[in-house]
C-alpha cells in the first residue's frame, strides 16, 4: 500500500502561524478546504489537494504553521515529543515531498524574527522558494511586500481576502513543476475515520499508511480538521483507489469549547455525508460510550455504509473477539449489522483486513437484488410473520423492487403506507440482510400506497 507518487509535482505552502496560509490554500484550491480561523494553530496535519490551474495539474499542501503554538495545560499528558515538535515534523515531510515552496509572510507585520527562522529552515531544504507576502489588500500595501526581498527569495504581494497577485505568483512556480502525470480516472471508495477524539483514528491512518502521515498525540483534540489522505493498494490494472479522511474526534457538544472545534465538527459531519463507507473507531479498552452511540446515529441519518475498527486489541487479554462482539451487540444493537475488525495500530494486527472489510461493506451498499427474489423473500417473510393490526387494518405488500444504491433504496407498493410500523420494518430489513448479506449497509423502504393492486403470491 503506497501514496499516489505524485510529490515530484507538489507545492507546498509553509510560515508561521496566523499569517493566511490557509486562506491561500483555499483560494488556491478554489473552494473552502482548510479551516481558517484567527486562533493560532488551527492547521496542523497537511492537507493536500489536486489543483488545476490553467491547463496545469499539481499538489497543493497546506501545513501546520512553523513556531510556538499554545502549551497544553498539563504537560505530562503529553509523552515523548510536544505538539509543536509533531507539527514541525509534518512541515518537514512536506517540505522534503515538494518541488516548490510558497512561504507565506504578513504585510501586515512585516518581518519578525519567526519569518527570518522559516526563511533559513527553506533555505537549506535547497527548494525553489516563493515569498508570497500576504494581506497585501490594495495597491498602497505592495511596497511593504519588499522588506521580504532580504531573504533572497522572489517576493509577490498578494491578498487572499481579495484575490490580489496569484496569477503572477504562480506564473512564476508552474515552470519550476515537471508535467504530472496523467493517470487512467477511476473513482476512489472515499471512507470516513470517525470516532471520539483519542481513540486512536490517526494512530490507525499512520499504521495502515506505514507513514507518519498524521498527527499523534496523547493530548485529545490534536486533529482539529479532516485530512484527506489518497492511497492505492495493487498496481496497474488491480490497483485500487482510496481517499482515506481523518476526521477530528466529535465531542459531545456541551464540550466544545473554541469555535475551531465548531469547525471541525462540522468538517467531520460533512466527511461522512461525502463518504462511500463510515469506520467508526472504538476503543477497546472502553467499550461503547453514550457518544460513541451518537457518531453512530450521525452515521445511520446520513445513510452509509459502516464498519466498526475497535482499536487498542493488543490492551485486551481477557475477551474473545467473539465475546466483545456479542457484549458490543447488547449494548448497542443497532450497530449489530455493522462488521467489526478488530485492529492493533501498535503491532499491525488486521490491518490489512481492516482494507478488505471496507472493499466488502463498498461492495454490499451497491448490491443490486434481483426483483424476483427480493419479493419471494419478502412474502415468505410476510406469510412468516404478519405485520400487526393497526387501527383495525394490517399492512399489506403488493410488489417491491429496489430503485436505487448507495444506500440500498427499495420501493414497497402497500395498501397503506402509515401501517408498517418499525419493529415490522426492522423484521424486513433484518430478514433481506439474512437473505443478501448486505453487511454495513443501509436498506431504504420508500413507501407507495396502490389500493387496486392485488398482493403478489409466490
Amino acid at each position: 500500500m503506497s501514496d499516489p507518487q505524485h510529490n515530484s509535482c507538489a507545492v507546498a505552502i509553509v510560515g508561521r502561524p496566523n499569517v493566511g496560509k490557509s486562506s491561500i490554500f483555499n483560494r488556491l484550491a478554489g473552494r473552502r478546504v482548510a479551516i481558517v480561523h484567527a486562533e493560532r494553530g488551527v492547521t496542523r496535519d497537511r492537507l493536500m489537494r489536486e489543483v488545476l490551474w490553467g491547463d496545469r495539474r499539481f499538489e497543493l499542501i497546506d501545513t501546520g504553521g512553523l513556531g510556538q503554538l499554545e502549551a497544553p495545560a498539563d504537560p505530562a499528558r503529553l509523552p515523548g515529543e510536544r505538539l509543536e515538535d509533531l507539527v514541525r515534523r509534518q512541515v518537514e515531510i512536506a517540505v522534503q515531498d515538494a518541488r516548490a515552496i510558497i512561504f507565506v509572510t504578513d504585510v501586515e507585520t512585516g518581518v519578525l524574527p519567526q519569518d527570518a527562522e522559516v526563511a533559513a529552515f527553506l533555505r537549506k531544504s535547497g527548494k525553489s522558494v516563493f515569498v508570497a507576502a500576504n494581506k497585501a489588500d490594495h495597491a498602497g500595501r505592495d511596497a511593504q511586500a519588499a522588506e521580504f526581498e532580504a531573504f533572497g527569495f522572489a517576493v509577490f504581494p498578494v491578498s487572499a481576502a481579495h484575490n490580489r497577485g496569484f496569477k503572477a505568483l504562480m506564473a512564476a512556480i508552474l515552470p519550476t513543476l515537471p508535467e504530472m502525470e496523467n493517470f487512467p480516472h477511476q473513482a476512489p471508495l472515499r471512507v470516513a475515520i470517525v470516532g471520539r477524539p483519542n481513540v486512536g483514528k490517526s494512530a490507525f491512518i499512520n499504521r495502515l499508511l506505514q507513514s507518519d502521515r498524521v498527527i499523534v498525540s496523547a493530548m485529545p483534540g490534536t486533529t482539529r480538521d479532516s485530512v484527506e489522505i489518497p492511497f492505492v493498494v495493487g498496481r496497474d490494472s488491480q490497483a485500487r483507489h482510496y481517499v482515506l479522511t481523518d476526521t477530528a474526534g466529535i465531542r459531545r457538544t456541551g464540550k466544545i469549547r473554541q469555535a475551531a472545534e465548531l469547525f471541525s465538527l462540522d468538517r467531520s459531519t460533512r466527511s461522512i455525508a461525502g463518504a462511500d463507507v463510515v469506520a467508526l473507531v472504538l476503543d477497546a479498552t472502553q467499550g461503547p460510550t453514550a457518544q460513541d452511540k451518537t457518531i453512530a446515529s450521525l452515521i445511520q441519518n446520513h445513510r452509509k455504509g459502516c464498519l466498526l475498527l475497535i482499536t487498542k486489541w493488543d490492551l485486551m487479554t481477557k475477551w474473545s473477539e467473539r465475546e466483545y462482539r456479542k457484549a458490543l451487540g447488547k449494548a448497542v444493537p443497532f450497530l449489530s449489522s455493522a462488521p467489526a475488525v478488530f485492529v492493533s495500530s501498535k503491532t499491525g494486527f488486521n490491518i490489512r483486513r481492516s482494507i478488505e472489510t471496507m472493499d466488502g461493506v463498498a461492495a454490499q451498499i451497491s448490491t443490486q437484488l434481483p426483483t424476483g427474489v427480493l419479493n419471494r423473500i419478502l412474502i415468505q417473510a410476510y406469510e412468516r410473520v404478519a405485520p400487526p393490526y393497526v387501527k383495525g387494518k394490517r399492512l399489506k405488500i403488493f410488489y417491491a423492487t429496489q430503485v436505487g444504491i448507495k444506500p440500498i433504496t427499495i420501493l414497497l407498493f402497500v395498501n397503506d403506507s402509515t401501517k408498517l410500523i418499525p419493529a415490522y420494518k426492522a423484521y424486513l430489513v433484518n430478514t433481506l440482510r439474512k437473505t443478501f448479506g448486505l453487511e454495513g449497509a443501509p436498506v431504504i423502504f420508500q413507501l407507495k400506497p396502490r389500493h387496486t393492486m392485488a398482493r403478489v403470491t409466490a
